[in-house]
């Protein structure tokens, strides 16, 4: 990777990405103080060599989608081939190694009307895989078109008030064929221009235009920002998998999902009931991080940690 670190300019750009991922190059310069031209050179740049990437999602409870977090085990030798089998897949995301490079941790996307049309009837029919479990998520506390806030310090609250899009106002509209066509469009790519997208979808970009603002609006549309967490002094990840009394699951989660650590807090059914992503600069952070902060929540009962190897496939689909 040419891009060792991030100066003052690239953490601006992508935290105004996480802003609003669509915004032009010129609003981005002058809410930074630079160029248009800067800007664009810098996009260009991060995406070349630090993994940068705006996608455009579903919100999953406004289009009629159920997650599930999987939980596989496999042969050391078959493990990876399945990981890049798995991230291949239209319905999965966020596709990692973990715990020595024999397990599998993926969430699958399947339709609320059609649950079994999805790869838990899939898998178990692969020889290598020795052990499945899916976990259905129940509520996301952190997480989804909330960014890690390790991204979402580098704009003054005036520089993010120039940039924040109108608010959100959620209604129960159902999507129309040429909604979800227009997501899928952007899946690859949350900054195609209004023209790219006209071509993509075959409509009109007036139209285009008229239904990106309305999907955004009712919150049915989010971007995410991918992008190397290394270059945030990250070397060390791991999934926290936890078992809390169900009368004290909600304050736990609302208290870990201001932790500065965790990237992931989701509710699920399973006997760990509450999972977690953190991103720590080292091993003795993350040990620091587990002996304290956590230590601190008393009805968390049990905790399971496994790192994270390699990232397969991020939130967007794969390119290549």
């Amino acid at each position: 990777m040419k891009c060792s670190m991030l100066d003052e300019i690239d953490r601006g750009l992508v935290h105004a990405l996480h802003l609003d991922a669509r915004a032009s190059f010129s609003r981005i310069g002058t809410v930074l103080g630079v160029s248009t031209q800067t800007v664009a050179r810098r996009y260009q740049r991060l995406r070349a060599d630090a993994g940068l990437r705006v996608v455009g999602l579903p919100d999953p409870g406004r289009t009629g989608l159920t997650q599930w977090l999987v939980r596989l085990t496999a042969q050391p030798a078959t493990a990876r081939t399945l990981a890049r089998s798995l991230a291949r897949r239209p319905d999965t995301s966020w596709v990692k190694l973990t715990s020595g490079g024999t397990e599998i941790v993926t969430i699958a996307h399947t339709p609320k009307d059609s649950p079994s049309a999805m790869l838990l009837h899939d898998i178990p029919r692969t020889a290598s895989v020795t052990a499945v479990s899916a976990h259905l998520v129940l509520h996301t506390y952190l997480g989804g078109p909330t960014a890690w806030r390790g991204r979402l310090a580098a704009l003054t609250e005036d520089q993010q008030e120039a940039l924040r899009p109108t608010e959100i106002v959620p209604d129960d509209a159902p999507l129309t064929a040429s909604d979800r066509v227009l997501i899928d469009a952007l899946r690859p790519d949350g900054r195609l221009s209004t023209a790219d997208l006209a071509a993509a979808t075959g409509l009109a970009p007036a139209t285009v235009a008229r239904r990106l603002a309305d999907l955004r609006a009712r919150g049915v549309l989010f971007f995410d920002v991918e992008i190397n967490a290394a270059l945030y002094g990250v070397t060390t990840q791991a999934f926290l998998w936890m078992a809390v009394a169900p009368a004290d699951l909600d304050e736990v989660a609302t208290t870990l999902a201001t932790h500065d650590e965790l990237a992931v807090v989701a509710a699920t059914t399973g006997p760990t009931n509450l999972i977690a992503q953190a991103l720590c600069p080292d091993t003795g952070a993350l040990h620091r991080y587990l002996t304290r902060r956590l230590g601190a929540q008393r009805a968390i009962r049990t905790l399971h940690t496994a790192p994270v190897l390699e990232i397969v496939k991020a939130v967007g689909p794969l390119t290549a």
